[in-house]
């Protein structure tokens, strides 16, 4: 979610993905922080920095993707979110890690055909 929220945010200025990430992330800060202790809020800035250099990134890189491109990286980017899902079910397993690149697949493909 991080990177799909910050591409579509920095290339179209959609921001729903990041503020949904931001509620869930949120939820199980509180969570985590009643048992860990205040340390696990300095995460959040660390989250915030990262997600932030993805979005000024690609606010830059908007200018050399074609329009038509973001939908399909946005889409790819919701099949790879589907997979953690799936994943945290125990559906399926599916090493979601190794696809972290997927996103750009459609970038490539558009730029051979």
């Amino acid at each position: 979610m991080t990177i799909v929220g910050s591409l579509q945010s920095g290339m179209t200025g959609d921001n729903q993905i990041l503020f949904t990430k931001a509620i869930i992330d949120g939820v199980f800060a509180m969570i985590m922080a009643s048992t860990l202790g205040i340390g696990v809020s300095f995460g959040g800035v660390s989250v915030l920095v990262y997600e932030g250099i993805l979005t000024l990134f690609a606010s830059q890189l908007a200018v050399l993707f074609p329009t038509d491109v973001v939908p399909d990286l946005s889409c790819v980017g919701a099949i790879l979110i589907l997979g953690i899902g799936l994943n945290m079910l125990d559906v399926v397993d599916i090493k979601v890690a190794n696809l972290m690149l997927a996103p750009f697949v459609p970038v490539a493909l558009h730029f051979v055909f």
